[in-house]
């Protein structure tokens, strides 16, 4: 009965290619939310993917092996979302040799935060850290896989909502979440009416593979974000991401701005970071069907060296990258270099203001 409801639900979804080779993806609130809630319903019935092979015959180095996966929006029905990804995973371990696999943000469905819609309340996650089936599931793919996987999530905490990361380890460990810091608020990207800022302060995660700091989406423009998961000792940046097209001015591309301002945090803290965006147009309907506003993702997901080279970035459409970080050598360029033994805390007053002016 519930793949029969979810069968007509997704009826009233729709998708069609574009000229590129991203897609685009219409989607009405009220009806997505319900087609969402009814694929949750089963989710813990519905079988992993299978794999091609034991987990024993993947060749992995000793070195932290870093995947991260761009998806194009997807069919039409939410449960293409969750498969898409976890069939990612899969990927990444089996042809990457990943041991740490990045997806991008709130990856379980559209970017929801176009425009204020009560209804995509439903689409939260509810206790993250106990009894969840979406947690359990991907604490199960971790432990078969044994990679260590950031999940991206929209949860609720009795009345508030934040955006989220749920850290997993390669033994299905549920390490913590981090929520998101820095809230947007603009045309296409109304977070704060869904979101409250972060209460969990910048985390690291101490995994199997390294010690992983995650920032999500708009975390990634402050300097700040970085700087705190470096002194914390992160090993690595993670960023899920979704930005694309700005509505309000198509002709704004800020593709090759985001990726600098990132490269600028790997250099400065010499850590290695790795972002996951979304690809494709996504567009939202009003009650009759019709366009409400559209964004289209770039894509363009990115790894860096320590010193903020670029050294490998996703092709158009979906795509999978990856990169072998050598997290000791890192360490010990990182302290030869002097740049946290040189730094003055006590001169950093100033950043702990809004306007720049010291209370004297």
């Amino acid at each position: 009965m519930l793949h029969l409801k979810l069968l007509l639900l997704t009826t009233l979804l729709s998708i069609d290619s574009n000229a590129m080779s991203s897609t685009i993806f219409s989607y009405e609130p009220t009806k997505y939310t319900l087609a969402h809630e009814e694929q949750r319903k089963c989710l813990g019935d519905r079988p992993l993917p299978t794999f091609p092979a034991p987990v024993e015959s993947i060749e992995r180095g000793i070195k932290l092996k870093v995947a991260a996966v761009q998806l194009e929006t997807p069919a039409c029905s939410p449960k293409d979302f969750q498969d898409r990804a976890e069939e990612a995973v899969v990927k990444a371990v089996y042809e990457h040799g990943a041991n740490l696999v990045l997806l991008q943000e709130l990856f379980q469905g559209p970017y929801f935060c176009q425009s204020q819609e009560a209804s995509f309340f439903a689409l939260a996650e509810n206790n993250v850290d106990g009894n969840n089936a979406l947690i359990a599931r991907m604490q199960d793919l971790a432990k078969k896989l044994q990679v260590v996987l950031p999940i991206s999530l929209f949860e609720r905490k009795n009345n508030v909502y934040y955006n989220s990361v749920v850290m997993i380890d390669a033994d299905g460990t549920n390490l913590g979440t981090y929520r998101k810091t820095h809230i947007p608020d603009g045309t296409g990207y109304q977070e704060k009416f869904y979101f409250s800022p972060g209460d969990s302060g910048f985390k690291v995660f101490h995994t199997q593979v390294g010690v992983v700091g995650v920032g999500i989406c708009w975390d990634q423009w402050f300097p700040e974000t970085a700087r705190s998961m470096a002194l914390m000792g992160a090993d690595i940046l993670l960023y899920p991401t979704a930005i694309g097209s700005e509505p309000q001015d198509p002709t704004i591309n800020s593709a090759d701005h985001w990726q600098r301002t990132m490269q600028g945090h790997a250099a400065a803290n010499m850590v290695p970071v790795v972002a996951s965006n979304r690809i494709g147009t996504e567009i939202l309907l009003d009650k009759e069907g019709k366009e409400k506003q559209r964004i289209t993702f770039y894509g363009r997901s990115f790894i860096t060296d320590n010193t903020g080279g670029l050294i490998k970035e996703a092709k158009d459409g979906s795509d999978i990258i990856s990169a072998e970080i050598d997290i000791h050598a890192n360490r010990s360029i990182r302290s030869a270099w002097g740049l946290f033994r040189d730094r003055r805390p006590e001169m950093y007053g100033v950043i702990r203001t809004k306007d720049g002016q010291l209370q004297i």
